[in-house]
């Protein structure tokens, strides 16, 4: 997890300057970090970006005590396994760090509402879109299986065009990265089901 540091102590040192705390937690990878205008298209939630670049979840989880444990979070938004397929890791490797990750949110924040955004359906990586979507299926199962205070997000269906690919202008050039039509279909389809239950108080 070393190649991580730098980004990891830049995600600390933002918290040490921060003068208003956030009640939103937005974590993962760089489809979190690269979220520029997450600030302002999500203002409503009070949001803090802890994205870093290349995260997995198994690298959520290992950072999490430093990243995201310091905070006195409302809702914890999360978006990571992308990575972790594109690196080999298989699907129920993946759950696993997704439950690591939920028991250790769970222990330090409690019963707060927490979102898992699903993996989204990449040009780049639609070789694996069968994986994907198992992924994504197995996670979504073991959050309505606990009908707790987790909740899924799918992005995905909502990506794809009319002949079931990925929708071009949702991208950048590398066919992996959201372009800025990506992040508002993100900022549509997020701030709708932040919307619900869980954060009248916010808005």
């Amino acid at each position: 997890m070393f190649w991580y540091e730098e980004e990891i102590k830049g995600l600390e040192r933002q918290r040490l300057k921060q003068t208003e705390q956030p009640a939103t937690l937005f974590y993962g990878s760089s489809s979190i970090r690269l979220w520029n205008s997450l600030d302002t298209d999500l203002a409503a939630f009070k949001p803090a970006n802890l994205g870093f670049g290349g995260s997995t979840l198994a690298a959520c989880s290992w950072f999490f005590n430093r990243v995201v444990a310091p905070y006195d979070a409302q809702s914890i938004v999360i978006y990571a396994g992308d990575n972790d397929l594109g690196d080999g890791r298989h699907p129920e490797e993946v759950f696993i760090f997704f439950q690591q990750l939920v028991h250790q949110i769970n222990d330090r924040f409690g019963n707060i509402p927490c979102y898992y955004v699903s993996i989204k359906p990449s040009i780049a990586r639609w070789s694996l879109k069968e994986i994907l979507k198992y992924t994504n299926n197995i996670i979504e199962n073991e959050i309505i299986r606990h009908d707790n205070n987790w909740k899924f997000i799918n992005i995905y269906n909502q990506m794809l065009n009319k002949d079931g690919y990925p929708e071009k202008e949702y991208f950048q050039a590398d066919g992996l990265h959201l372009s800025p039509k990506g992040y508002a279909l993100w900022k549509q389809i997020i701030s709708a089901r932040l919307s619900e239950s869980f954060h009248t108080e916010l808005i």
